[in-house]
């Protein structure tokens, strides 16, 4: 009896050890052990800001977004008066934010892919005015930029009585850039519509054509054919409706100009500062991408007989994105964060409308929090977008 006593004790003791060291149960335990500290933390934050409210008189919550707004926004993409209510003044701010973000990543994008690529040209000349652009901008901070387009270009710009007269009917002047405005007939909605089945269209012959590749190894040029739908079916219906469009042309007054549309300095010169200062690096991650694509990957098409430009095209920039892209992710990020050194030069983005609302009803944890939701949620956004477009470009191995 005394035996079977001892070896059961023995058995528990050994089960209890194997539970302890059991990897699975482990991180069951550590994981639980988080939780409850984050929620803690949590708990200990939201109570003392709670009772520091109280403390201090200040009622909380987000009522206060239905109250008027009482100022003027230079810049929106919907209508907005002083009379508007501070919740739709917060919403003119996200827009001109996503506005500044999406318009800025895609010149970035777009000057950082050339930069990168002419710093690896054979042209001495080429390579080194790609470095110094790259040296300067990425070692100057952004808000130095921001000024230098601002009070460097823009701000030296003539004055809007002797504005610089451009094609199509557009002048630029210290004021801003002015250009005709589009005024669509009746039906125009057609256009946007005959745009997005164009896209429908090309995505599933794209599909199709794929398809038809691994099955017959035949090819078909789906981006000629996918330009001709995107351009040519909003043409067509564009033509079938009469030409339903007609322009307001800005007009050269003795002080000022009048009629038209204007983008105005402050959103030129952050546009222009978050675009050239994103490129530096953008420029440095393409060249790193390219120069990690094995050597044995040009020699090959140089033995094919393939044109340089060919070869980087079809052959080393293909490849080189798959180690762009995750990089290319952060500055992205980057670009729309920096975004917020807009208050710098007065343009209405959402830190500087949240300001505004911030000073004028002392609601300082509401709007600080509105401002972490909504850059959280820009920068999952394009995280999600740039991770879908990274596993798209991934090799498949067959």
């Amino acid at each position: 009896m005394a035996g079977n006593a001892v070896s059961s004790q023995r058995s528990r003791a050994q089960s209890a050890s194997s539970l302890i060291y059991d990897p699975r149960i482990r991180g069951i335990f550590y994981q639980v052990l988080t939780v409850v500290i984050l929620t803690a933390f949590v708990w200990v934050i939201v109570t003392n800001t709670i009772t520091n409210l109280q403390r201090s008189n200040i009622s909380s919550g987000f009522g206060f977004l239905d109250g008027r707004a009482g100022f003027d926004i230079g810049q929106s993409l919907i209508a907005y008066t002083s009379d508007s209510t501070y919740g739709r003044a917060l919403i003119v701010g996200i827009l001109n934010t996503i506005q500044v973000a999406f318009f800025g990543i895609i010149a970035a994008s777009i000057i950082g892919f050339i930069v990168g690529i002419a710093r690896l040209s054979n042209n001495w000349l080429i390579s080194k005015l790609a470095q110094a652009y790259v040296e300067i901008f990425r070692n100057i901070p952004p808000l130095l930029v921001i000024f230098f387009w601002y009070k460097g270009v823009i701000s030296v710009l003539p004055q809007a009585r002797d504005s610089l007269e451009l094609p199509l009917g557009s002048y630029l002047n210290n004021r801003g850039f002015f250009f005709p405005k589009p005024l669509w007939g009746e039906g125009t909605w057609l256009i946007p519509l005959a745009f997005l089945v164009a896209i429908v269209i090309s995505f599933f012959v794209y599909r199709w054509a794929k398809a038809r590749q691994e099955q017959t190894g035949q090819q078909f040029r789906t981006g000629i054919t996918a330009a001709l739908l995107i351009i040519g079916l909003p043409a067509a219906t564009f033509l079938a409706l009469g030409s339903p469009l007609t322009f307001d042309y800005p007009i050269a007054g003795r002080f000022n100009l009048s009629g038209g549309s204007v983008v105005a300095p402050e959103f030129m010169s952050l546009f222009l500062a978050l675009s050239f200062y994103t490129a530096s690096f953008i420029a440095e991650i393409v060249r790193g991408g390219i120069k990690a694509v094995a050597k044995g990957q040009t020699e090959a098409a140089d033995a094919l007989g393939l044109r340089s430009s060919t070869t980087t095209r079809l052959i080393v920039v293909p490849q080189a994105m798959r180690i762009i892209i995750p990089p290319l992710t952060s500055q992205f990020l980057n670009l729309t964060k920096n975004s917020s050194l807009a208050v710098a030069v007065g343009f209405a983005d959402i830190v500087s409308v949240g300001g505004t609302i911030l000073n004028q009803t002392g609601q300082a944890v509401e709007v600080v929090a509105i401002w972490l939701v909504i850059y959280l949620s820009l920068s999952l956004l394009t995280a999600l977008v740039m991770n879908w477009f990274n596993a798209k470009m991934a090799l498949v191995e067959r």
